[in-house]
This record gives C-alpha cells, structure tokens and sequence, in this order.
C-alpha cells in the first residue's frame, strides 16, 4: 500500500487519517468500506488474508494501524463514540497514542483489537467487538 500509514495523528486529525486510507484501499483494492458497522466483518476477512501469508507484523503494521482507524471511527459515527489522546499510561496499557471513549466514558482500544484480530485470528472478531461494546449511544451517530 502506497502512502504512509504508520504513524497515528492525533485525536483531532484521526479522522483524515481515516479518510485518506478509505480513499486509497477503496481505490486501490475495490473495498467497499462504507463506515458501517457490517463493513466491521470485512475487517475481519481483510485481516484474515493478510494473516494467510503469515508475514511478520512489522510488514503488515501499517495496514493493520489504519484497519483499526478505520473500525474506531465506525464506531466513533455509529455509536456516540469519540477520538481521545490516552494518557501515558493509557498508552502503556493499551500500547497505541490514541482510541476511542465511549458515551459511557469507558475507553476502548479498536487499533489493539485489529492488532488482536491478526495474531490471535478468528477467535478475536472486530465486527464482534463493535456488537459487545458497553457504553454505546442508544441512537446511531451519523456525522
């Protein structure tokens, strides 16, 4: 994948982050990322393909790094959620700059489940995460 995708903005700019990757997945590889929460399961099926070749993460981490954008800002527009800057020690605990807080307050780390999805497999579902998320809007949030 062309562009760079290994470093994450900030909270306030993760959103064009996110938009930029869609535009060059999309392009590129026809991917209908649409910000729907269905869209979740073709993370899923992305990440699985990318694991088939069983590559070292290193090589794949950028792709995975804007994967996981992509499912936080679904759940950023589909459940009240919002991009935060964790703390220090946020970022020790959930090993990522950024991740999304939730209505409730509850933070969540959707970059570390893409993370999660690849190394671990089928056993670690984003589209399952999105569905098991305490703390949603009780109306979808469509920005």
């Amino acid at each position: 994948m062309d562009g760079d995708f290994r470093t994450l903005p900030g909270a306030r700019n993760v959103r064009a982050y996110v938009t930029q990757f869609v535009a060059r997945v999309t392009e590129r590889n026809r991917l209908p990322l649409d910000y729907s929460v269905a869209s979740l399961r073709l993370v899923d099926l992305v990440v699985d393909g990318l694991r088939r070749d069983q590559p070292e993460r290193s090589r794949v981490e950028p792709f995975l790094c804007g994967l996981g954008a992509y499912t936080g800002e679904v759940i950023v527009r589909r459940a009240g959620a919002q991009w935060v800057d964790f703390d220090a020690e946020q970022r020790a605990f959930f090993g990522q700059p950024v991740g999304i807080r939730m209505p409730d307050g509850r933070a969540w780390n959707p970059l570390g489940k893409v993370v999660n999805r690849f190394e671990a497999g089928s056993e670690e579902s984003v589209q399952h995460f999105y569905l098991m998320l305490h703390g949603r809007a009780g109306r979808q949030v469509l920005l």
